[in-house]
C-alpha cells in the first residue's frame, strides 16, 4: 500500500476499475499517510477525514457496479485552501479571513466531485495568493521536498508539498503569475496553468480576476490532463501518439535568461539537448516587447489586486504578513488612466508576441531560473525576500501576462523545470506536446 502514494493518479484509476485498488483502502491508506506525517501541519490547513472516506465508499460501489464516473473515478487529491468547499473553512492562507466558512463548494470542486475524486483536504499558500515563494509566517510554510530547509514555493505552496510527499494523488492550485508552476518546478512535479477565462473560478478566493487561473499540480503530464478534464466536468485530452519529431520550438531568449543561475540554467541546457534528439527544430526567438509587457506588471497586478481587497485590508492591516501587505499597497498609488493605459500597452505588447511565436509549436524557457530560496534567510533579510520572489515569479508570469496556456515539466535535476507555451485556450495541444517533452526527458 505504500506503493500507492507514490503511484501516479491514472495508475491509480486504473487499478480501481480493474479491481486491484479499493478506494476506500486507498483513501484510509492516504489519510493515515497524513496523519502520521510530521510536516502535515505544514502542508495541510484542513484534513477532511468524513467527506474523504464517505467519496471513497460510493467510489468503491461505483466500481463494484461498473459505473465509474471517469478515470479518476475514487483517486484522492487535494485542494488549495482558495477554493471553497462547503462547511469547511476556507482562508487562503489569510487572518484576515479567519473562520470564513461557505455553504457551497467552489465549481471546480463540485465538478470534480462529480466525476467521483476523494477531497483529501486543503493546503497552505502563499497569504491571499500573493507570493511566488510560498512563506507565510501568518499560518504556516510547507517545504521544498528536495530541500526541508526550503520554501516550497507559491503560491500553491502545500498543494506541491502534498503530492510531492505522498500525501496526495494530486492537487488543484491556482496561478496568477505562477503559482502552479513555481511550486510544481521546485517540487519535480507537472504544473499546468490554463487561460485565463477557460476554468470557472466561481467560488475561489480571487487576487486579480483578470490574471487569475485554475490548473492541476501533478506527477505526470497524463494526471495533468485527467485532473484538468475533472474539474472542467469532461472528457480529457488524447495524449496517445505524441510526438515530438520535426516540431519547431522557439527558445525565448527575451527576458527569461536573464540572470539564470548555474542549476536552473544546466538543466534547462541538458533538457534543450534531449529535446532536439527527439527530433524537434530548435530555433533562439527575441521578443523585445516582452521587455515592456513586465515592466507593466506592478500596475495591472497590484491595482486590481488592491482594488479587490482594499476594504479588507485597510479594516485590518496589522493582521497580514508585512511583506504581503506592502505588495498590495503598491497597488494605491496607481491612476486609474494609468491602469487604463497599461493595458492598453499590454494588450499591444500581446499582439506582437503572438505575430512573433505564431509559426512555433510551443515557446520554451526554464521555469525559475533560481532554486527554491532558504525559508530561514527569506525571514530575516528583506532585500534577500523581495529579490529571491521577484525572480522566482519572472518567467512563469510571461505566460499570465501574454494570456497563453503554459505547462512545467520536471526535468530530472532536483527543483529544475522546463516551461512549454502554447496559444491561449490550446491546453489540449500543450498537454500532447508536454507528453512527448516528458518522454524525452525521462
Amino acid at each position: 500500500m505504500k506503493d500507492w502514494l507514490s503511484t501516479s493518479a491514472a495508475d491509480l484509476g486504473r487499478a480501481i476499475a480493474s479491481g486491484e485498488i479499493d478506494p476506500v483502502a486507498l483513501t484510509q491508506t492516504y489519510l493515515d499517510a497524513i496523519d502520521a506525517h510530521p510536516l502535515r501541519d505544514r502542508i495541510y490547513a484542513r484534513v477532511t477525514h468524513d467527506r474523504a472516506l464517505a467519496e471513497a465508499k460510493a467510489a468503491a460501489a461505483r466500481a463494484q457496479s461498473g459505473h465509474r464516473l471517469s478515470p479518476l473515478d475514487g483517486v484522492p487529491i487535494s485542494w488549495k485552501d482558495l477554493f471553497d468547499s462547503a462547511g469547511v473553512a476556507t482562508e487562503a492562507g489569510s487572518a484576515l479571513l479567519k473562520n470564513r466558512i461557505p455553504d457551497t463548494d467552489a465549481v471546480v470542486l463540485a465538478n470534480a466531485t462529480a466525476m467521483g475524486l476523494v477531497c483529501l483536504g486543503k493546503t497552505h499558500m502563499s497569504e491571499l495568493a500573493f507570493s511566488g515563494l510560498g512563506y507565510n509566517p501568518v499560518t504556516a510554510t510547507p517545504p521544498s521536498v528536495n530541500d526541508p530547509d526550503s520554501v516550497a514555493g507559491g503560491s500553491s505552496s502545500g498543494a506541491a508539498a502534498s503530492v510531492a510527499f505522498g500525501l496526495a494523488a494530486g492537487a488543484i492550485g491556482s496561478d496568477t503569475g505562477g503559482s502552479v508552476r513555481i511550486p510544481a518546478a521546485w517540487n519535480d512535479l507537472v504544473g499546468l496553468k490554463t487561460t485565463s477565462g477557460r476554468v470557472t473560478l466561481e467560488g475561489i478566493v480571487p487576487l486579480c480576476l483578470r490574471f487569475d487561473t485554475v490548473g492541476p499540480l501533478a506527477r505526470t503530464v497524463e494526471d495533468a490532463a485527467l485532473l484538468l478534464a475533472a474539474v472542467e466536468g469532461r472528457k480529457a485530452a488524447d495524449l496517445r501518439g505524441a510526438s515530438l519529431k520535426g516540431k519547431r520550438i522557439a527558445m525565448l531568449q527575451t527576458s527569461a535568461m536573464d540572470d539564470v543561475r548555474d542549476e536552473p540554467m544546466a538543466a534547462y541546457e541538458g533538457a534543450i539537448e534531449k529535446i532536439a534528439q527527439a527530433g524537434a527544430v530548435i530555433e533562439p526567438l527575441h521578443v523585445p516587447e516582452l521587455k515592456d509587457a513586465m515592466a507593466l506588471t506592478g500596475v495591472v497586478y497590484t491595482t486590481e489586486a488592491y482594488g479587490l481587497w482594499r476594504d479588507v485590508i485597510e479594516a485590518n492591516p496589522d493582521l497580514m504578513f508585512a511583506e504581503i501587505l506592502e505588495r498590495f499597497r503598491l497597488g494605491k498609488a496607481v491612476s486609474g488612466p494609468d491602469y487604463v493605459a497599461a493595458w492598453a500597452k499590454l494588450e499591444t505588447c500581446r499582439m506582437a508576441y503572438d505575430q512573433a511565436t505564431a509559426g512555433f509549436d510551443f515557446v520554451v524557457c526554464p521555469t525559475a531560473p533560481i532554486l527554491p530560496p532558504n525559508l530561514e534567510r527569506l525571514n530575516s533579510d528583506h532585500d534577500y525576500y523581495v529579490t529571491e520572489n521577484l525572480l522566482s515569479l519572472r518567467n512563469t508570469r510571461i505566460a499570465n501576462l501574454m494570456g497563453i496556456a503554459s505547462l512545467t515539466i520536471p526535468t530530472g535535476v532536483p527543483s529544475c523545470g522546463i516551461q512549454l507555451m502554447t496559444p491561449p485556450d490550446t491546453e489540449e495541444q500543450l498537454l500532447r506536446l508536454g507528453a512527448a517533452v516528458e518522454t524525452a526527458l525521462s
